[in-house]
């Protein structure tokens, strides 16, 4: 068994938080309510608070 089965079942997802920061989480509750928006509160790892974080959308290149 692979020790990056566990990894690969945990589904990452990139977010930004309000202070600019980019960063992977495995928890970014989606919620179906539509006065929220997009943003959820996250501790941010480079500034360590508690931030308004948004998912980071792919761009082309």
């Amino acid at each position: 068994m692979s020790t990056q089965l566990g990894e690969d079942l945990m589904e990452r997802t990139v977010v930004r938080c309000a202070e600019g920061h980019v960063f992977s989480t495995a928890s970014f509750p989606m919620q179906t309510t539509d006065r929220l928006g997009p943003g959820r509160l996250l501790r941010c790892p480079r500034c360590a608070r508690l931030r308004s974080a948004v998912p980071v959308e792919y761009a082309k290149r």
